[in-house]
């Protein structure tokens, strides 16, 4: 598995400098270096996919970030916080054939997953909905239902705010996993030696934080990936970490030293919930 992450670590460093979206040959060779399946080249090449969308797979690396993690086009694997919808363009069709797809958030963090379902029912019409982080009366996931959760870009969120309910999340994550299955986690990397106080306002969390949370939660850490590393990434932002693209908050302040950084610094790991 280590000469697979160093080769799609290169062929990422790549497709980076050239500045361009993967191929489908690019694909391919993804496919090979990562064991990524055919159904998952597909989705990621169909043409469903929003162009702008596409356009992030030179930082997202969904290939190579959904098969480090393991997922199956047969297993049911729940998104929590799907914002906008960028990884369900993708795992919608991965799972409509033979698999289940969760997107869960609260009510109004769905409303880019129900616009979806609303334009194209047949991409995105099989997707069901759950409530995260859910209370009791809630529809959530069941219990030791899900093969693989997968969250990312959100653990910070639920950090930040007047009341941050990062330990509840975890616990409830654990709880819809079956025993033996994967929690994946990609965020923004705060260096461990920065101020923790930073968690709460840059976007930006640390490694140890997010092990801290998942392991007291019951989770054992299995493994980590630099796939979404940016070595450019100064993460000393006065925008934290929406100074970068795609956010841009600064606007045009800075603007072409934000475009050459890219986007953020990411940490990736994947957890199991051990049997």
């Amino acid at each position: 598995m280590r000469q697979s992450v160093l080769n799609a670590g290169a062929l990422c460093a790549a497709l980076l400098a050239a500045g361009c979206a993967p191929s489908e040959r690019t694909l391919r060779g993804v496919e090979a270096a990562w064991g990524a399946d055919a159904a998952m080249t597909a989705s990621i090449g169909a043409g469903t996919r929003t162009p702008a969308n596409v356009a992030r797979d030179r930082y997202r690396h969904p290939a190579e970030t959904l098969a480090f993690f393991g997922a199956k086009p047969t297993d049911t694997v729940v998104e929590i916080w799907p914002g906008g919808g960028w990884y369900t363009e993708i795992l919608a069709p991965y799972l409509g054939n033979g698999g289940t797809y969760y997107a869960a958030g609260p009510e109004r963090g769905l409303a880019g997953v129900r616009a979806m379902t609303a334009r194209d029912a047949a991409t995105y019409g099989k997707i069901r909905l759950a409530a995260f982080p859910a209370d009791a009366n809630d529809m959530r996931v069941p219990d030791n239902s899900a093969d693989v959760v997968l969250t990312f870009r959100n653990v910070h969120n639920w950090m930040m705010g007047d009341t941050p309910f990062a330990d509840d999340a975890f616990r409830q994550i654990y709880r819809m996993l079956k025993p033996g299955g994967v929690l994946g986690v990609v965020d923004h990397r705060l260096p461990e030696g920065a101020d923790p106080a930073r968690e709460r306002s840059s976007g930006y969390v640390k490694v140890s934080t997010v092990r801290r949370l998942a392991e007291a939660a019951g989770f054992r850490l299995a493994a980590a990936s630099e796939v979404n590393a940016n070595p450019l990434d100064t993460k000393d932002h006065a925008n934290g970490v929406w100074a970068l693209p795609p956010t841009l908050r600064g606007k045009d302040v800075e603007r072409d030293r934000f475009l050459a950084i890219g986007e953020s610094d990411r940490m990736t790991l994947k957890f199991v919930k051990p049997k």
